[in-house]
This record gives structure tokens, C-alpha cells and sequence, in this order.
């Protein structure tokens, strides 16, 4: 049976299909147009899924959906979406209506962590059972797989270290806390940070090369709050989780100091006599994560 995945992006919408092997037979993108509403995403989605059924010449048994927030277990609709139509919707029920088809839901974080276990980083780690995803960007998330399944938790919430408060009487953070690890790593967050600083405003992308030309105080006081605050976060994973394997996606995931200086800083917090022998890598697929890991919902049925 082919596999196949949809990734409800606040952009675009994407479909992949898989074939057993894992292997792309059909990647397609449209526009979200989320502007105009719900039902539009529930249309755009449908619309998406018979282009790639005329183009392939197979129609889908059932699908599996990479989604900006996720199902509340208990009242069964959507909750934490940044794209916010979505929220207290019923999405599974709408989807499985629409489709006519079985449908699967689950964080977009955890199907990346799903897919970077079975078909990306994980591969040169066969032998990792417990895998954390991290997603830090434009904002910080996280998803976990054990035993090649995702744990999405009692609430839905199974992965979610960005909401954790980091720093005391912080910024305060869409969530309703302040100083959440998201409000002080993610990448707009450390722009800010600079902008504070300096007066001046400048990427993240920017703000390292002067860290790295060593001629701007303010840009090297922003990496090493950066790299002080990662170690610290990633830290508290680890004493909770020990997990085999962490992948780091992700803007701020590009930064190669997070993979030395930063893997020391990890080292100074963990729990563990300052011995950390955990690998720490960047992700194989991609952008194609999402949608991949959405496929592989299906992968054991």
C-alpha cells in the first residue's frame, strides 16, 4: 500500500505519496489560503489530493495530515494552531468527511521527529528507541518518538519543551507565560535581543557572521545567550527523556556553534557528571520532514 501525507502549512499545503520502501513516487504543493477561512483549508486539501490521484492514477485508501497545532484528546478538536482558524475545530472528523477516507492527525513537530527516526537521521542510528525532534525557527517545538511511534501524551501535548519557562519575568510568550525557552532562542526572539542591544536590525543570519568577524560585542552577547540558554533548555530533555537520539531542525537548527560550543554547553547542565555522549544532529530530509513523517502515520498499519 502507498503512503500518503498532507502538511498543513500557514503557506503552502503539501502532499507526498510514498511507495512501501518509503521511496517518493509524488510530491505537490498549492497555496493554503488560509486567509480565507477554515472550510477553504478543508477545500484547498481535498482540491490537493485529487491532483495527485489524477496525476499518479491512484486514489488514497487513507491519509495522514502534519498539522500546525493539535488534537485535543478529550474534546476532539484542534487546539495550539498558529494558523488560528484551526483551532477549536473539529479537523479529524471534517477531514475523514470531506475525504471519505480514514484520516491520521499529528503535530507537525512530531511527524518530522517520525520521519527524521524511520527514514532520516535516525538510519545512521538503527538502534535509537527514543528519539526527541527539535524545531527551533521562527518559534520552538519539539516531538517524540519511541520505539518508532510518536508520544503524543495524555493532553496532546507529548514534546512540547518551548513552552517551558526558561527565563523568569521573561518576554511574554503568546501562551500566556513569560520567558518560555521560545521566547528567548527562537530566531526573532534573538533579533530582538540584538535590536535591544544595539539599536540596529539585523537577521540572525547576520547577527552571527559579525558574532564570527569578532568586531561586534552586541552580536557575540547575543550567540552566547543563544548557546548558554540552548545548553540549559536541551539540558532538561535529557534529564527527563535520555534520549538515544536528538535531531535539531529548524532555522536556528542550521547554526553549526549549536553542534560544538553548543553540545558543551549541554554537557556543563546535564545530570550526568558533565558526561554527554548523546548524538546531536542536524536533520537529513529537509523541508520534506513534514510531509514525509505524515505519510509514515500509516506506516504499521
Amino acid at each position: 500500500m502507498n503512503l500518503w501525507g498532507i502538511d498543513l502549512g500557514g503557506t503552502k499545503i503539501e502532499c507526498a505519496v510514498l511507495d512501501p520502501n518509503f521511496n517518493i513516487i509524488c510530491r505537490k504543493r498549492i497555496l493554503t489560503e488560509a486567509e480565507k477561512g477554515y472550510n477553504n483549508i478543508l477545500l484547498q486539501a481535498k482540491k490537493l489530493v485529487e491532483q495527485v490521484s489524477k496525476e499518479i492514477g491512484e486514489l488514497p485508501s487513507c491519509v495522514g495530515f502534519a498539522t500546525p497545532g493539535v488534537l485535543e484528546p478529550e474534546t476532539r478538536l484542534m487546539k495550539n494552531c498558529n494558523t488560528t482558524c484551526m483551532n477549536g475545530k473539529p479537523m479529524h472528523f471534517d477531514f475523514e468527511t470531506i475525504l471519505n477516507i480514514p484520516v491520521r492527525l499529528a503535530n507537525d513537530a512530531n511527524c518530522f521527529a517520525l520521519a527524521e527516526t524511520l527514514t532520516g537521521a535516525g538510519r545512521k542510528y538503527p538502534d535509537a528507541e527514543v528519539v526527541f525532534g527539535i524545531i527551533t525557527g521562527t518559534g520552538v517545538g519539539g516531538g517524540l518518538v519511541v520505539n518508532q511511534k510518536i508520544i503524543g501524551g495524555h493532553h496532546g501535548i507529548g514534546g512540547e519543551w518551548g513552552h517551558n519557562i526558561l527565563e523568569e519575568n521573561g518576554e511574554p510568550c503568546y501562551c500566556g507565560k513569560r520567558g518560555c525557552v521560545e521566547k528567548v532562542i527562537a530566531g526573532p526572539s534573538l533579533e530582538k535581543f540584538y535590536q535591544k542591544l544595539s539599536g540596529n536590525k539585523f537577521s540572525l543570519r547576520e547577527i552571527l557572521a559579525k558574532h564570527l568577524e569578532g568586531k561586534d560585542t552586541d552580536a557575540t552577547s547575543t550567540v552566547e545567550r543563544l548557546l548558554e540558554n540552548y545548553g540549559k533548555a536541551v539540558s532538561t530533555l535529557i534529564n527527563v527523556l535520555d534520549p538515544d537520539l536528538i535531531v535539531v531542525g529548524g532555522g536556528v537548527g542550521n547554526i553549526d556553534l549549536l553542534y560544538t560550543e553548543g553540545y558543551e554547553r549541554i554537557k556543563k547542565y546535564v545530570f550526568n557528571n558533565g558526561k554527554l555522549t548523546i548524538p546531536i544532529c542536524k536533520p537529513v530530509l529537509g523541508d520534506s520532514a513534514g510531509v514525509y513523517g505524515a505519510a509514515l502515520l500509516w506506516q504499521k498499519s
